[in-house]
């Protein structure tokens, strides 16, 4: 564990987690678990139903279920963490799916799910949450976006134009709830080994990545982890609107590289 996170900046805090139990969101769980936080894992893989005597922590991590593509579930969710626990104080908005497809081979369906899980899914939770962090007086929500939302590339039409509009989003969340005490910021990962990557990424694609990343190489789901927890954390308590790109240089590289 790093020093950082041995100063458990977030003792004492709430936080909900979607898509918290795999890739990106579980790591991020266990890293805010690492510096205090109490960890509400909210994925769509988790049990039905929470016992009645208690929550079903695993290691630390409260897992709930939580489709963010679905209105109702989402309300009950929140409603339900702040009931248990009394308040809400992060939010990172982590669930989303992925696929490469060509644009002129996009199916209206295809789109449709990957707007409403990436996109709606993250307006859904985003509000949701920030009604329960009004109510206590403020809090911090983390939307994780991707590179593929700030510059085009091949077969991303649909995932590309969900994770656009989460940067919008946020960056609109970001100017209303400032003044509730609330701060909205996103990271833009670029290529991160996670089981999502591992099943659409195959050699050529890898090659290319590899190619035009300067760091040339994948980054890791706790790398990106770290980026949350001090976007969440007072460290960054005048930080709010901004696009963290976690992209081993990606993005300043304006010229594929040799």
């Amino acid at each position: 564990m790093s020093m950082l996170s041995a100063a458990r900046r977030l003792a004492g805090k709430i936080a909900v987690v979607t898509g918290g139990l795999s890739g990106i969101g579980a790591a991020v769980a266990e890293r805010l678990l690492a510096e205090g936080a109490y960890v509400v894992a909210a994925d769509v893989s988790a049990p039905d139903r929470v016992p009645q005597n208690g929550a079903a922590v695993l290691d630390g991590i409260e897992p709930v279920r939580l489709d963010v593509a679905e209105e109702a579930s989402v309300a009950e969710c929140m409603a339900a963490v702040v009931a248990r626990h009394g308040r809400l104080d992060i939010l990172i908005n982590s669930a989303g799916i992925g696929r490469d497809i060509p644009f002129l081979d996009t199916l209206a369906a295809e789109f449709d799910r990957m707007i409403a899980v990436n996109l709606r899914g993250t307006f859904l939770v985003g509000q949701a949450a920030a009604r329960h962090m009004v109510e206590g007086g403020g809090g911090a929500i983390v939307n994780i976006a991707s590179v593929a939302g700030v510059r085009g590339s091949r077969g991303r039409a649909a995932y590309g134009a969900s994770k656009g509009g989460v940067i919008t989003l946020s960056q609109v969340m970001a100017v209303e709830l400032a003044g509730y005490g609330i701060r909205v910021n996103v990271i833009a990962p670029g290529p991160i080994e996670t089981p999502l990557v591992a099943a659409i990424h195959g050699e050529a694609i890898r090659r290319d990545w590899l190619r035009q990343v300067p760091m040339r190489r994948y980054g890791m789901p706790e790398e990106i982890a770290g980026v949350a927890a001090f976007l969440c954390s007072d460290d960054a308590s005048f930080v709010t609107g901004h696009v963290l790109a976690a992209d081993g240089g990606f993005q300043a590289c304006g010229i594929s590289m040799p």
